[in-house]
């Protein structure tokens, strides 16, 4: 086996339940929870038995999906299984810099809930939506986006898949075209337009919120989403200008690949990482773990390609 790497799940992922396998091992994963309980009650009820309505609400979704992106890594560092490098997609980097050791991880429950809520704010200013367009390429969809005066393709996420983000009025017109072009549209389940100009004031006040936290260099490599390389001592420039800039997916993964990585392990709810990186490489092992029985599934099949 070559080099282990964590992948951090994002917004659009969570589903109601999640995590709570994971809680009901006990130990790291317990303590984990039990500890944001206390900055954020209601965090754990929320993301065990909350409706999908709930968990899409920005402010939410951020905190209980830092938890299980985080409590996954947990679950397979107490099984043996360690991280040489991660990356994480949106929010979900929040958590490999805490996994990362650039800041504890009750800091980082505190900084995604900081976040959440600025995002959610902004969210309430204006109409906003986000969408995955399938079967063109990002250059295509750029070509596209760049008739609309609101619209701006904000993931590059493995070929055939940019996800836009903007004004959700501009939306049916910007659809018409796609699928003249050849593409389609699926909407994302998520509440604002991340990761664009309209995030450029949540993203000052993040920077803001920020300053109240010791925040180090990460220990292990942490591919970033605002330019796909590793951290340096850049952590909060690159937080503040990750929020309102374009997350860079498939660039970090293939040059993670280029850097010796084969083995990629999504932590955190869903699968949607793990079948971004089969598109973008056929020559890497990919596992998940977002609850008790895929953790011992990729326990298993990590130990036994080793």
């Amino acid at each position: 086996m070559g080099k282990i790497a964590f992948v951090f799940a994002g917004q659009g992922a969570q589903y109601s339940g999640m995590g709570k396998t994971l809680y009901e091992l006990g130990g790291n994963v317990q303590n984990l929870y039990d500890t944001a309980e206390e900055i954020r009650p209601g965090t754990i009820k929320q993301s065990f038995e909350g409706s999908d309505d709930e968990l899409k609400i920005t402010s939410n979704t951020q905190p209980c999906l830092y938890l299980v992106d985080l409590g996954a890594a947990v679950a397979l560092n107490e099984n043996g299984i360690y991280a040489d490098a991660v990356a994480g997609f949106s929010l979900g980097e929040i958590a490999a810099l805490a996994y990362a050791k650039s800041y504890s991880y009750a800091d980082g429950f505190r900084i995604v809930t900081k976040r959440g809520q600025l995002m959610n704010d902004a969210a309430c200013t204006v109409d906003s939506a986000m969408a995955a367009v399938l079967k063109l390429s990002s250059n295509e969809v750029e070509k596209i986006t760049n008739e609309f005066e609101n619209l701006y393709a904000v993931n590059f996420n493995s070929p055939g898949q940019t996800v836009v983000s903007g004004l959700k009025s501009e939306m049916p017109l910007f659809e018409e075209k796609v699928k003249i072009a050849g593409g389609r549209i699926v909407p994302l389940a998520v509440s604002a337009a991340f990761h664009s100009p309209f995030m450029n004031e949540a993203a000052a006040k993040f920077g803001k919120e920020l300053e109240n936290f010791e925040i180090c260099r990460p220990e292990i490599p942490v591919y970033a989403n605002y330019d796909a390389l590793p951290y340096s001592d850049n952590v909060t420039e690159y937080l503040i200008n990750q929020m309102k800039s374009p997350v860079r997916w498939q660039t970090t993964i293939e040059n993670m690949i280029s850097d010796g990585f084969t083995d990629f392990i999504e932590v955190g709810a869903g699968k949607t990482l793990s079948g971004l990186i089969k598109k973008i490489s056929k020559d890497v092992n990919v596992y998940n773990v977002q609850d008790s029985e895929s953790l011992k599934k990729t326990i298993e099949e990590v130990k036994n390609n080793a």
